[in-house]
Order: structure tokens, then sequence, then C-alpha cells
């Protein structure tokens, strides 16, 4: 046992014997957890394990304010996103249920005006919080499709956004990179995009899609308009002694690589660092809203990621060269199936209930969002929402990582391949568009399995050595999928026909 480890150790095992009035404040506050938390989750886009100095100690890239949280709050070491790209990890984030259940089976969300993919009734977080009195706002990129009725005409209301999926106030995009470049402010465009922007799709760091702009857009203010939203939406709204959930998405890191001026040059590294600092500068801000406001004690804030570091910059290598690994230990970034696709940074502070500067190696899913605010407030989920949405409240509290971890979780590759997760065992089905692929016996035939408490870094496949456990890990692939949920409870239909094998790479079908 380490000399920190013992110390706590021996601490607790006297308050115990003297009595409870001694016990340590984390532990007597985890009892009575406060009701009606305010709730703040931050979503970076595109930021891997190893992009956070509390993640990776050698890394090159300044994080202080997420470096706060993790010194303030619980940071999971084992925590993952739905996919390993961001419109389905945002659906699983919202609804608590895996985004292959939808339409979208591989990929994301190509257009502007595009169908909602979170279907009108289905409920989601904003919407069971609303519930209880929680005032909603969401700031940032939303991705997950609205549709206009005519997408020509720039004064007509859109559906099936965040307002008509339970946010009351909302300002931000639908994308990072395609037009028209103009925010959005509740259901309709702040502006008429009259002006056309230029495409730079040659440019890996901007890699923007020509098209409609709005007079005096400017890339690198984007940042700073959603911080200033946000900070006025949660000072407002705790003045008024509401409850409130704040969805704080960024379209950062994410591409075009935009830092402002003050930004620029700031990592010593390249412009990608620049725009990781001033990410970081950005959930700062959110904070210091909180803290303006006088509402720490009585605020979750949770600080995750959409999937892993995104690989068309072209820059995971030069990042490589100067000692920082975008990923961590981990194989793999943005879109692969392997843990640096989807493996991510997970960070929760809760004053009086996590205690400070503590860790969690249990294995969860960003899509325990749903369930962990239900649990917190006491109120049971419909049969017909969040169908893979575990609590992790008894974590929070400080319960065993092992009796309170996820089951199982499955993950989604870019290509729509599928992973699932048990304990210390990942299996690989099959890959996409019916490939076969073979290790160097010929026998896998796409099929890796891997035993990631020997071996993390996923370059060990042991499929054709454990057959046996493969087999046993498909079959309970085949039955999550099949059954509609993962969680227990009655079984539900997924909204379209599920192959374990993609034939076609088509995200609509």
């Amino acid at each position: 046992m380490k000399p920190l480890q013992r110390r706590e150790f021996l601490k607790t095992a006297a308050a115990a014997e003297l009595g409870v009035a001694l016990a340590p404040w984390w532990a007597r506050a985890a009892e009575t957890p406060h009701a009606k938390p305010n709730i703040v989750m931050i979503l970076a886009d595109d930021w891997g394990y190893g992009d956070a100095k509390c993640y990776n100690p050698t890394g090159k890239i300044l994080t202080p304010n997420i470096d706060r949280l993790a010194r303030e709050g619980m940071r999971f070491t084992d925590a993952h996103a739905a996919a390993a790209v961001c419109t389905p990890t945002r659906y699983g984030l919202l609804t608590g249920r895996y985004p292959w259940r939808t339409r979208l089976q591989n990929g994301v969300l190509m257009s502007m005006n595009e169908e909602p993919l979170i279907a009108e009734g289905r409920m989601t977080v904003p919407s069971l919080l609303k519930q209880s009195g929680y005032r909603t706002g969401m700031f940032g990129k939303w991705h997950l499709g609205q549709k206009s009725e005519n997408h020509n005409d720039y004064t007509l209301p859109m559906r099936g956004g965040p307002v008509d999926r339970g946010f009351d106030y909302f300002i931000g995009t639908e994308s990072c990179s395609l037009p028209p470049y103009v925010f959005i402010e509740n259901d309709r465009y702040m502006a008429r995009p009259t002006e056309n922007c230029p495409s730079s799709m040659k440019d890996k760091l901007l890699h923007i899609k020509g098209g409609p702009m709005a007079p005096g857009w400017k890339w690198e203010d984007r940042l700073s308009i959603l911080c200033e939203k946000a900070g006025n939406f949660i000072r407002e709204t705790a003045k008024s002694g509401e409850p409130f959930f704040v969805y704080f998405a960024p379209p950062a890191p994410h591409y075009p690589v935009t830092p402002s001026e003050r930004f620029k040059g700031k990592s010593g590294i390249n412009l990608v660092a620049d725009w990781f600092m001033e990410t970081d500068w950005a959930f700062g801000e959110v904070l210091r809203a909180l803290d303006e406001a006088g509402v720490n004690d009585n605020t979750l804030v949770i600080f995750a990621a959409d999937n892993g570091h995104d690989h068309e910059s072209g820059m995971v290598d030069e990042f490589a060269q100067v000692g920082h690994k975008v990923s961590g230990p981990h194989r793999g970034v943005k879109a692969s199936g392997y843990d640096g696709g989807h493996r991510e940074p997970f960070v929760v502070r809760w004053p009086g209930v996590v205690k400070p500067g503590s860790d969690s190696d249990a294995l969860v899913s960003l899509n325990s969002l749903m369930a962990t605010c239900a649990d917190i407030l006491g109120m049971k989920l419909p049969e017909n929402a969040g169908e893979d949405s575990f609590s992790i409240l008894p974590l929070l509290k400080g319960g065993d990582s092992r009796a309170h971890e996820h089951p199982h979780i499955i993950t989604q590759s870019s290509m729509g391949q599928l992973s699932v997760r048990q304990g210390q065992w990942k299996y690989i089905a099959p890959p996409h568009l019916g490939l076969k692929l073979k290790n160097p016996k010929g026998e896998s035939e796409g099929r890796e399995l891997y035993d990631l408490a020997a071996d993390p870094g996923e370059k060990n496949n042991l499929h054709v050595a454990n057959k046996e456990k493969a087999e046993e890990l498909h079959a309970l692939l085949e039955r999550l999928v099949a059954q509609g949920r993962t969680t227990p409870g009655e079984e539900q239909a997924n909204d379209v026909p599920i192959e374990l094998v993609k034939q076609t790479w088509d995200h609509k079908k």
C-alpha cells in the first residue's frame, strides 16, 4: 500500500472506532446528497485520452482547468464514449441509448438540414430534468439533426433541434465545418448568411467546406461568444433560485483550428496545441461563472469528450515527436474501434459528495448521464427511456469499482464495427463491409479479443488462443443488440434491423 493510501486507510479506520462524527466529510455528505443540484455537462470535441495533463503527466499541452476539476473531483480512467465519432456519441449522451439502435449505423450526420436523429417524444437528459423544475440550456455544437421546411429560406424555424428535445435555450451551431456558417439561437438562425465562405478543404487544419456565411462571421470568436452566453445563463438562473442544467459543447478542438490571437503560439508546439489550450480556457470560463454565481457547492460538473484525438490534421505524429501521446497508452485515435478512439477523459466534481483528488478504475460509459440524473433525483425512468444508461451515483459516493461498474459496454467505430467490454475483456466483432482480416496464422476472420488488464495497448489478439471467451462475448453482443436494451427491464425495439457485420457504408441505413 502506498504511503498516502495507507494514511487515508488509517484515518478512516480510526474514525470508525471513534464513531460516525469523525468519519471523513465526503463519506458523511455522500449519505445525504444535495437535493436538485445544478448539473453542468462539458463535452470537448475530438479530445484524446492523453490530451489532458491530469491523464498524461508527461503530456505537452497545458490544461489547467481540466486539471483543476481532477484535483477537486473524481477522475475515471476506464470511461468510454458510445462511439469513436461525434454524432453517435452525442446521441448516447443525451438519450442514454446506444446510437446504433437508430438509422445511424456508421459515420455522422453529413448535412445541416438533416432529419433529427433523436425521435420526437424520446426522453432526453434535459427533458427529464425539466420534469423536476430544472432550467435547461445548451451552448455549442448540436450535430444531431434539425430541419426546416425550406433549407434555402434562412428565416424559417427549424424542427427537431435542441429546443424541441428538452432545452429551454440554445445557442450554437449544427456542425463545425458545414455551411451555413451562422449561429442558431433556439430554433432560428441569428442572421441571414448572405456572404460566401471559400472552401479550404485542402488545408487540413481548417478543412472548411465552402458555402453561405453570416456577415461578420469570425471563426476565432466562436468560443468567446459561447462562453459569454453560458456564463450569463448560469448567473441569471442562479439568481432566480431555479436549479439548472447546462450542456456546454463547444466545436473545439475539432477543426477548423482557429485559435484567437492571444492563444496563437502559446503552446510552443503547433496551432492544434494552441487550440486545445484555448478550449481548456473556455471550460475555465464556465467554472468561473459558477464561482461568480456562488453555486459551486451545489453544482455537479462533468467533463468528458465525444471521441479520441483527430487524425485528419496530420499532427498526431508531430505530437509524438515532442513526446505527447494523444491517446496515452492506448491504441488508435478518433474513428477507431480501439480504445484510443473512444476511451475518454471523464472527470466529475461534486462538492460534499465526490471525494476530491480521487480516482475510479470502474468501467463506465458516457451514456450514464441520464440514469445518474434520475438516480440523484429519485426518479424512475420509463421502460422506453435510457435503455443503455447505468447510474454512476454509487461510484460518485465512493462505492467499490467492481461492485458498481457497468456490467458491460458497447462501443462503435466510425465504420460501424461494434465492440463489447465485460470486465477486463474486450471483443471486437468481425469488421464492416464483409472484410476478412486475418492474423498471422490466418484464423481470426476479423474477430479480435483483448485482455486489457494484461494488454492495455491492444497488441495481442487472443481470438485464436481463447476462442471460448470470444464466442461467449460474441453471443453476449448478439443478445444485447437483439433485446433493444442493455439495462434490466422490458425488451425494446431497435429502430432498424442491426447487422453486426456491416455490408454497406451508408450512414442513413
